[in-house]
């Protein structure tokens, strides 16, 4: 993918100051309560914003598309000024793209934010963005892959609990219109198990989980997209991960890179701190041509089974048709031997 060629060969350089660069995260955030900061859920004839932050859509469709998924949940539509731009592969420069973002955050007809599409480009975003102002109107951020940077970032800086979730160009089936509709209308505590069935297979096949080491555990969740979040190390950008629940995603990766991020989590300190850990989707992520590779599964088996935390893999999360949306920074319930994590309190505020 484009953002990996932009971001990725920055990951390995960013690991070797990692951990001061957390802390100074750390101590540049104020934070509310126990540390969380909630945007309050949505009610029908709400305004949501559309923004593109990361890459330009390639055709007109997809805009009308996430306006129209938008409309369709009863809810208005307004859009950044420069959602539809193009700066060579941006959707925008970092200026405009940025400005449209704050412009959403301080427009109080805005209740939540919803970014169009991922690809590459949000983590040149991040110095440009106006913490403050998302600190002082907490709203819903809603998006998946590239938006990790955003995500990171704001519960880095402010405490905001935001969504790891479908972005408004994406597929609104009716598994992910339904995960939109209980979290930000009806505010449920989500139970995140997977939706398995065999259709006509023997056994179920398709979104099995699979245990690495069982166990409960409890903790606040960190996490996204692989490549993007240890493309940050070294940053001030990074949420603190010591005793957090890390749940990761990937797609278009070859397993010996997948082992080379999974090596900068463990340089980075990042693996030792963590309290539990969930993995959603690799999609396609096949090894190449060639003398062989590393399989998942031995990653896994070197770096998070000797953690000997509660660990699974295999959830609904990542660059799937249907998926899961994941409060970043929520406080849940992992069980490791079910394949499931569980929300323990609200995040979000009552309308």
């Amino acid at each position: 993918m484009d953002r990996r060629r932009f971001i990725g060969g920055t990951a390995l350089a960013g690991a070797l100051l990692p951990l001061v660069g957390v802390g100074a995260a750390q101590a540049a955030s104020p934070r509310t309560g126990a540390g969380r900061l909630l945007a309050a859920g949505l009610r029908k004839g709400d305004t949501v914003g559309l923004v593109s932050p990361s890459a330009a859509s390639s055709e007109e469709l997809s805009l009308q598309l996430a306006q129209e998924a938008m409309e369709a949940f009863g809810l208005k539509v307004k859009t950044g000024a420069h959602y539809g731009a193009r700066y060579g592969h941006l959707a925008g420069t970092d200026a405009e793209r940025a400005g449209d973002l704050n412009a959403m955050f301080a427009d109080r007809e805005v209740k939540a934010i919803v970014c169009v599409r991922g690809g590459s480009g949000a983590a040149r975003l991040l110095p440009l963005l106006d913490y403050a102002a998302i600190r002082a109107n907490p709203k819903i951020l809603l998006g998946y892959s590239d938006i990790t940077a955003l995500h990171c970032a704001i519960q880095a800086r402010t405490g905001l609990v935001t969504f790891h979730g479908q972005v408004g160009s994406g597929s609104w089936n009716a598994f992910n219109a339904d995960q939109f509709e209980r979290l930000f209308f009806g505010r449920e505590l989500m139970d995140y198990r997977n939706r398995v069935e065999a259709g006509d297979e023997l056994v179920p096949r398709k979104n099995r989980t699979r245990t690495i080491t069982g166990g409960k555990v409890r903790g606040e969740l960190v996490g996204g997209n692989l490549t993007v979040l240890t493309a940050l190390a070294g940053s001030s950008y990074l949420p603190d991960f010591a005793g957090k629940i890390l749940f990761l995603e990937e797609v278009s990766e070859a397993p010996y890179r997948v082992d080379r991020m999974f090596s900068t989590l463990k340089l980075m300190g990042a693996l030792d701190q963590i309290a539990g850990f969930v993995f959603g989707e690799c999609t396609d992520c096949s090894p190449g041509d060639g003398y062989g590779s590393l399989t998942l599964d031995q990653i896994f088996a070197d770096f998070i089974a000797p953690l000997k935390i509660p660990a699974y893999r295999g959830a609904m999360i990542g660059h799937i048709r249907e998926q899961f949306i994941v409060p970043m920074g929520g406080r849940v319930e992992l069980d490791a031997d079910a394949g499931s994590f569980r929300l323990l309190d609200p995040v979000l505020a009552a309308p």
